[in-house]
């Protein structure tokens, strides 16, 4: 099937590339699922990029319990996302994938500083682009920097891939009597309270006009079939 979206930004979290129960950051079986269904994508066409969050290395604190300020932790949060992006990057060139790293903070020995036209151009040229250190500003958070990362670059859609298949009406985990949406609009999850992403990041995405599918990023073969346009995930729209 051909895909149905030429450009696309892929949000994962930092906490799906850990193992369930397991104090490691990385699983490498998932990264590389990852970096595979990644592959598999960009074989067809797709021009893609990466947003990384930083979770399953360090997440934001209580600064009260801490001791550590929230604009510094949330730098510290920023270089965590900088860890994930080298691993997804490492995975995704062992198996044959061309790929940039972008810093929205200057690290010049390990990745390109963010510049859009260049990531465009990376882009353009079949690169899978990592964009990591979130916006480079304290208090936005990685589904910011995507949501901000997408728009500039023009993508078609953000597919936040998540351990869940989609948006519920309540957490599935939790109440056995919740039910998927197939399709949802901007409004109805204001309303209903579901926390797709943040407030600023969806604010961005419903702004701007900005697509949005939630997905079950675990099941291999799931980002083609979201590709192929084949109802898997909740779109919001």
């Amino acid at each position: 099937m051909l895909p149905k979206y030429k450009r696309v930004l892929l949000k994962l979290s930092g906490e799906s590339l850990q193992a369930k129960g397991s104090n490691d950051p990385f699983d490498p079986k998932i990264i590389e699922q990852y970096a595979r269904d990644i592959k598999g994508i960009t074989e067809l066409g797709v021009q893609v990029a990466v947003v990384v969050g930083g979770g399953n290395i360090y997440r934001g604190m209580n600064e009260a319990d801490s001791g550590i300020e929230r604009a510094h932790g949330d730098y510290m949060g920023m270089l965590a996302t900088m860890i994930n992006g080298m691993a997804m990057q490492a995975m995704l060139e062992k198996i044959g994938v061309y790929t940039r790293l972008q810093s929205a903070i200057q690290m010049e020995q390990v990745a390109e500083p963010y510049i859009r036209r260049r990531a465009i151009r990376h882009l353009e040229k079949g690169r899978v682009v990592i964009f990591a250190a979130g916006t480079g500003n304290p208090y936005f958070t990685t589904d910011t920097a995507g949501s901000l990362r997408a728009v500039e670059i023009k993508a078609d859609i953000i597919l936040k891939g998540t351990r869940v298949d989609g948006i519920y009406t309540a957490d599935p985990e939790k109440d056995p009597t919740a039910t998927r949406y197939e399709k949802i609009s901007y409004q109805e999850c204001i309303s209903n309270n579901l926390k797709v992403m943040d407030m600023t990041a969806f604010t961005l995405c419903m702004e701007n006009n900005l697509p949005i599918i939630v997905f079950d990023m675990n099941k291999p073969g799931n980002l083609q079939s979201v590709i192929e346009g084949s109802g898997v995930g909740t779109l919001v729209s």
